[in-house]
């Protein structure tokens, strides 16, 4: 079983109107490590159109290995690159979450489910039931306050009384 986010995209974008064409364009992300993001990180993040963690992940593998070349570490480049595309691999999910969120997605809740679309029926099926309109509940009823009372309630003796 995994576990999704579900990520709902911003109204004021074209075919609103048609909420079928509207829940098309929900996003699930999977929780969990990536593999693929974790073999071949730089092509993952280009494939997710994760352009800015694209560049932050390049200029940071770049960094490092130069840095280290300038201190005469010359076989540390790889091991950086690899701990790096591990941390992606942990990472991804977040990433593609973080990607979302500055684009406008709401994210709308989490579901459960043995495969995406597993997850997609069950989120949905749950969303519609919501979506039904429900009759107002009645305003709560005031009631005045109970009257003031020497005694104590609970489990605690009434004062001065004897123990």
């Amino acid at each position: 079983m995994s576990v999704y986010t579900v990520h709902e995209p911003p109204r004021h974008r074209r075919g609103d109107g048609d909420a079928l064409a509207h829940t098309s364009r929900f996003v699930f992300v999977r929780d969990g490590f990536h593999v693929w993001a974790f073999l071949l990180t730089p092509l993952w993040m280009l494939r997710h159109r994760l352009w800015l963690e694209f560049i932050a992940c390049a200029l940071l593998v770049g960094g490092v290995t130069y840095a280290l070349r300038r201190f005469g570490i010359e076989g540390a480049g790889g091991w950086i690159a690899f701990l790096i595309a591990l941390l992606v691999g942990i990472e991804a999910s977040s990433l593609r979450r973080w990607k979302l969120a500055r684009r406008g997605f709401a994210n709308v809740g989490v579901v459960v489910g043995d495969d995406i679309e597993h997850a997609e029926r069950r989120f949905f099926d749950g969303w519609v039931a919501d979506e039904r309109p429900v009759a107002p509940a009645s305003p709560p009823v005031m009631r005045a306050p109970a009257a003031a009372s020497n005694e104590i309630i609970g489990l605690f003796p009434q004062p001065g009384a004897r123990p």
